[in-house]
């Protein structure tokens, strides 16, 4: 099984590349664009990812999915939410009823 820490790393790096100038990488060129150039690369990511799923190959899926991880963690770290947030998120809900976490959401809402 791979290691998780990778994704700790790429949020150090990409907090880091915030204050880079544009030209010295491409996500400090993206960021330099603003939020909506962020949030329009993980709309195509997360379309390419679907597109990639339909067709089958587990390859290009990986690949896809990887670029929608990868600008997930840009977006977040633009917003300035920290990935342990995330992923004390996703614990809170573990062993939850996926119909329950939504309704328990929608409650709250009200």
């Amino acid at each position: 099984m791979a290691n998780t820490d990778i994704l700790f790393r790429l949020e150090k790096t990409l907090q880091a590349r915030k204050n880079a100038a544009p030209g010295s990488s491409y996500v400090a060129s993206l960021y330099a664009k603003g939020i909506d150039a962020v949030l329009k690369k993980v709309g195509e990511e997360a379309t390419e990812a679907i597109i990639a799923a339909k067709g089958g190959d587990t390859r290009q899926l990986t690949a896809e999915t990887a670029d929608l991880i990868f600008h997930t963690l840009v977006m977040l770290a633009a917003k300035e939410v920290p990935l342990a947030d995330v992923l004390a998120e996703l614990e809170r809900r573990e062993g939850i009823s996926g119909i329950d976490e939504k309704d328990a959401r929608q409650a709250a809402k009200e």
